[in-house]
């Protein structure tokens, strides 16, 4: 089927399914408050609605705004979106805040193409802000909708191309809400492309019988749905070990450095991270080696990446040890930086084990 076959009815029938259907619950829907659905935006990137709310909620109380979030430090930001992942999305997140409140007087533009200069927003991002808060007719393009507007077309270009991802944009633009209703339309129309991906058009066993635009699935017709999107290149995964120098003294402080940008775990505070264990041990005096303890090592999984970590630890009477860089952090201020995951977990476990 080609765009102009899908034209008819298309926009009505995907407007019409989420009025009645589609998600609707969401903080962050049913509002034109463009800090809001940036910020959600944002978050769900790579990651799923119900590990998104309870940051969303905790992120919006504390930084009711986008003056707030730009006025904040950047160690109070990624402290609270420490768990989340890709913490590339804060660090953007924040200086984003900070170019809207210098450069546009603390008021998100309306136009999709003056967003997307903004850090950390991209293409589909901007047409989500712009459609769903100003009514602009842009199309977006993230996985979900991709995955909708292929099969609907029944478009098998490798989108592992440009040229393409070109042509689905121009598919997508091509299928908007047309006439003098256009702009009203449009935020429930872009919520509706969101909500089919999400809720209906899955990428395994899709829920065909309750798609509105079924009528128009070139996929469906032809009783593969699940050989669309075609991408041909595929990202492999990686491994890494890594060594932690776990030093912690009698009141439950700990020995924290600031990893450096780019890296992994970029902007976070961390123990220590080291490549081999002679690696670790070449930074403790004689005095301390024989302190070191061995902990269970473990893996954490990252999208393209397994990390197998290998944590040592260090007990000392005082804070009186020393490393070129780093600090020590009292068991009341650490709970409040930004740390990557697995780190928050290893020192949460230990103190609720402590305290028991």
């Amino acid at each position: 089927m080609n765009v102009r076959e899908a034209e008819t009815g298309f926009a009505f029938r995907v407007v019409a399914w989420q009025k009645r259907h589609g998600r609707n619950h969401l903080p962050w829907q049913d509002t034109q408050d463009p800090y809001r659905v940036w910020l959600s935006e944002i978050m769900l990137q790579q990651t799923q609605v119900v590990t998104v709310l309870g940051y969303f909620d905790r992120f919006v109380a504390r930084f009711p705004d986008v003056t707030s979030l730009a006025h904040a430090s950047l160690d109070d930001v990624l402290g609270l979106w420490s768990g989340l992942g890709y913490y590339s999305r804060a660090r953007n997140l924040h200086q984003c805040a900070q170019q809207v409140v210098a450069q546009f007087d603390g008021v998100f533009p309306q136009q999709a193409q003056i967003l997307e200069t903004l850090p950390g927003i991209g293409r589909s991002t901007a047409a989500a802000i712009a459609s769903l808060c100003f009514g602009e007719r842009v199309a977006i393009l993230d996985a979900n909708v991709k995955r909708v507007l292929t099969r609907v077309l029944g478009f098998d270009a490798d989108l592992a191309q440009a040229s393409s991802v070109n042509a689905l944009w121009s598919a997508a633009t091509g299928l908007l809400p047309t006439g003098r209703n256009a702009a009203a339309a449009m935020p429930r129309y872009t919520q509706g492309m969101m909500d089919l991906g999400a809720t209906v058009c899955f990428p395994k066993k899709p829920d065909c019988g309750h798609c509105p635009v079924q009528r128009d699935c070139v996929a469906q017709a032809a009783g593969d749905p699940q050989h669309y999107p075609v991408r041909s290149r595929k990202l492999k995964r990686s491994s890494q070990s890594i060594w932690l120098l776990w030093a912690q003294s009698q009141s439950g402080a700990v020995w924290l450095t600031k990893r450096p940008t780019p890296g992994v775990w970029a902007g976070l505070h961390c123990l220590p991270l080291f490549d081999s264990e002679e690696e670790m041990r070449a930074v403790l005096p004689a005095s301390l080696q024989g302190r070191l303890r061995p902990q269970a090592a473990f893996l954490h999984v990252l999208t393209h990446k397994d990390l197998h970590l290998h944590p040592w630890r260090l007990d000392v009477a005082e804070q009186t040890v020393q490393w070129d860089a780093g600090q020590w952090v009292s068991a009341q201020t650490w709970p409040g930086l930004g740390l990557p995951a697995p780190i928050r977990k290893l020192l949460q476990n230990d103190a609720t084990a402590a305290a028991n």
